[in-house]
């Protein structure tokens, strides 16, 4: 029987091979500088505590019970498990990247370090309410399938507009490709990119596991990777963002 050390060190030394084999698909496709965001929906907390080791200092999660459970355990154990590998950072900055209810916004300001999916002026009211200034990207819906998270692209601009009168700091743009063969997201990634290029929004946020070939390849400057990354989820949970 292996002991919990052991077990962590396993881990992270699986994690950090797995990433160099993403940075290699990555570097296959660009020679620009494009963040890997380390998506821990759905895996235990020994997994986010390895991810952090690993170097990974931004988590993303989709559901905001996940992420407070995480940001309460890993401050604490982030400081002894990854602060060697991470530097002076001593605790994960998280990021929000699933569909927000206006109501969960009071329990994860000051904790969100970057909101990827604010999709509609009430969201982002109420952000700009609870977290006066906080960092936002707006969630382009690139399916237009109902159901869906995002606004229409010909609504985004609007969206960006009111999102920078009420002073939050919008760093760019997100959107989640279409069902079905990577291909498929090609056109939706160009156009996200193209959006971003007008309003000179830096980030574009784009890409998973299975289309981030493509999504780097039309400017993606972030990719969102889970399973790929850290091993299948203890829990299952729509893949709708990462």
């Amino acid at each position: 029987m292996t002991s919990p050390e052991q077990d962590h060190d396993e881990l992270v030394r699986q994690i950090t091979a797995r990433a160099a084999q993403i940075q290699v698909r990555i570097a296959n496709c660009t020679d620009r500088d494009v963040k890997i965001l380390c998506v821990s929906k759905g895996h235990d907390l020994a997994v986010k505590a390895a991810a952090f080791a690993a170097g990974f200092t931004d988590l993303g999660e989709n559901y905001a019970q996940e992420l407070l459970a995480g940001a309460a355990v890993l401050g604490a154990e982030a400081a002894v498990l990854g602060a060697e590998a991470s530097g002076s950072v001593s605790s994960p900055r998280w990021h929000f990247i699933g569909g927000l209810q206006s109501n969960k916004v009071r329990s994860l300001a000051g904790i969100v370090s970057l909101w990827q999916s604010v999709d509609r002026l009430s969201l982002a009211r109420e952000i700009a309410a609870r977290a006066p200034g906080a960092q936002v990207l707006v969630q382009l819906d690139l399916a237009g399938i109902s159901g869906r998270s995002g606004v229409a692209p010909s609504h985004a601009a609007e969206l960006v507009r009111n999102c920078l009168d009420m002073g939050l700091d919008v760093r760019g743009l997100m959107g989640v490709g279409v069902p079905g063969p990577p291909e498929e997201s090609r056109s939706g990634f160009r156009s996200l990119a193209a959006l971003a290029d007008e309003l000179a929004l830096p980030e574009r946020s784009m890409g998973m596991s299975n289309d981030l070939e493509v999504a780097v390849s039309e400017g993606s400057t972030m990719v969102r990777v889970g399973s790929s990354l850290l091993g299948p989820r203890m829990s299952r949970h729509p893949d709708s963002a990462g």
